[in-house]
């Protein structure tokens, strides 16, 4: 069971750390709930203990999990429809699973992608919004700040597509020196690749 300290990822959202475990009264009965500080937007969930598994959440993932996430970054992509809507209901929806390694085949697919035909508006939008969700998981894993866990999936991206051209950095909202906190040593799950 997660404890404060923790550091976990939120689906769609992305990681962050549990700030706060505690008991309150809502609609007239008790429940256990945790409050969730996701780092990089700056946003704040509490959620049900009792839906944590419902919910997706995670912990984040190890070193060796990190080893895949680079295999699928650079493995040169997947098939993906070649209708720009299908694409995109395609990506949305293996981003919805909250699996890691589903997260950086969209990154990977979308960066190529971008360097060989452009990408639409919608799919701009969602490169980025993957990316940062990605970079915010690999910010603990890898304890960095923002700017470099970002920093370090462009160079990873731009290695894989040999280096034609480099992919759009997402500004960071935090300063360069915003660290997660070090989380307790807790036992890593790491998710089953798709």
């Amino acid at each position: 069971m997660y404890e404060v300290g923790d550091n976990v990822v939120y689906p769609h959202h992305g990681a962050g750390t549990v700030v706060s475990r505690e008991k309150r009264e809502v609609l007239g009965e008790m429940r256990e709930l945790l409050t969730i500080k996701i780092l990089h937007n700056d946003m704040t969930l509490t959620i049900p203990v009792d839906s944590i598994e419902r919910v997706g959440l995670r912990t984040v993932i190890d070193e060796e999990a990190i080893k895949k996430v680079i295999g699928y970054l650079t493995s040169g992509g997947t098939a993906m429809p070649p209708n720009w809507n299908r694409r995109f209901k395609h990506n949305r929806d293996k981003m919805r699973t909250g699996d890691i390694f589903e997260l950086a085949e969209v990154v990977c697919n979308l960066s190529l992608r971008d360097v060989d035909k452009g990408l639409s508006t919608g799919e701009k939008q969602m490169y980025v919004k993957a990316k940062k969700i990605l970079a915010s998981e690999l910010m603990y894993a890898k304890d960095m700040t923002e700017e470099e866990a970002l920093a370090w999936l462009d160079e990873v991206l731009v290695n894989q597509a040999g280096g034609a051209k480099k992919p759009a950095t997402v500004a960071a909202k935090k300063p360069a020196a915003t660290k997660p906190a070090a989380s307790k040593a807790a036992p890593k799950k790491t998710p089953a690749a798709a």
